[in-house]
């Protein structure tokens, strides 16, 4: 794949850093001397999905487009743009790492939720995808992409050989050099892929500019900002990166063979 430029152990494990939201009300934290600072909480505290998403959408800038529970007592996931973060009810405390549960078997309960909202994701970009169908479709993937990531070419290259195994291949455009330069320009990244989703035959286009033909400057209204947005709310970090039918995401180029593997088993 290639990157983009750009507690307490009773049921749930987390791994992840933890951040200390600043609030004038931040000596609540340490009223109990008998728990540890990062994770003292009031015991009255209640889900507030709208003052969590106004705490952290004003104090720390992130586009929050969805607050919900979580099966941990007092901890709620807080959807971005820029990603998954989890918060204490009160606020306080910022979470950004992986949420398990170890009830019953290991479960990684972000990957779970993270899945959910690709699916849904994916179903708004359904008219705005680029499509390569199998011809005796069994499964079908939706994937990041951008033009000049080699290993996106690579994957594209070999399409005839995922369509013959049943595979249809639905592309998302995922600029990895970002939406606006230093300058607040757009990227050429950006404007390359923004002319192949205008092109009239825009599979067609995809496939010339992979293979190094030169693209024709075109400008429409598609959704290329939003595909990049949607793929770094859901954890996109690089291209290519694979969307499966369940909504489980694997990064990086998977030959046929391998990657028919994979949904055999999903």
């Amino acid at each position: 794949m290639e990157v983009s430029m750009h507690s307490k152990f009773i049921t749930y494990v987390i791994t992840a850093i933890v951040f200390i939201v600043p609030t004038t009300l931040a000596q609540v934290a340490i009223a109990n001397e008998n728990v540890p600072a990062l994770i003292a909480s009031s015991p009255s505290d209640k889900f507030d999905a709208q003052m969590l998403k106004e705490v952290v959408g004003n104090k720390l800038g992130l586009n929050v487009v969805k607050v919900e529970k979580t099966p941990m007592n007092d901890l709620a996931a807080i959807h971005t743009e820029q990603g998954l973060f989890y918060s204490s009810y009160n606020g306080e405390f910022l979470i950004h790492g992986k949420l398990y549960s170890i009830k019953n078997e290991l479960t990684d309960l972000t990957e779970q939720s993270l899945a959910a909202i690709r699916l849904e994701g994916v179903k708004s970009f359904a008219n705005d995808v680029i499509t390569y169908p199998a011809k005796d479709e069994k499964y079908v993937v939706t994937v990041f992409t951008d033009i000049t990531c080699g290993y996106c070419r690579k994957m594209h290259a070999e399409m005839a050989e995922y369509n013959k195994l049943g595979i249809t291949f639905r592309y998302l455009a995922y600029p990895r050099s970002g939406i606006n330069d230093r300058l607040g320009n757009f990227t050429d990244g950006f404007k390359d892929l923004r002319s192949v989703w205008c092109n009239d035959d825009s599979a067609d286009a995809l496939t010339r500019a992979k293979s190094g033909a030169g693209i024709a400057y075109r400008i429409c209204d598609k959704p290329i900002e939003a595909q990049f947005n949607f793929g770094r709310q859901i954890g996109v970090t690089g291209t290519p990166a694979i969307i499966l039918p369940n909504g489980m995401m694997v990064p990086g180029y998977k030959p046929p063979a391998q990657l028919e593997a994979i949904l055999k088993e999903v």
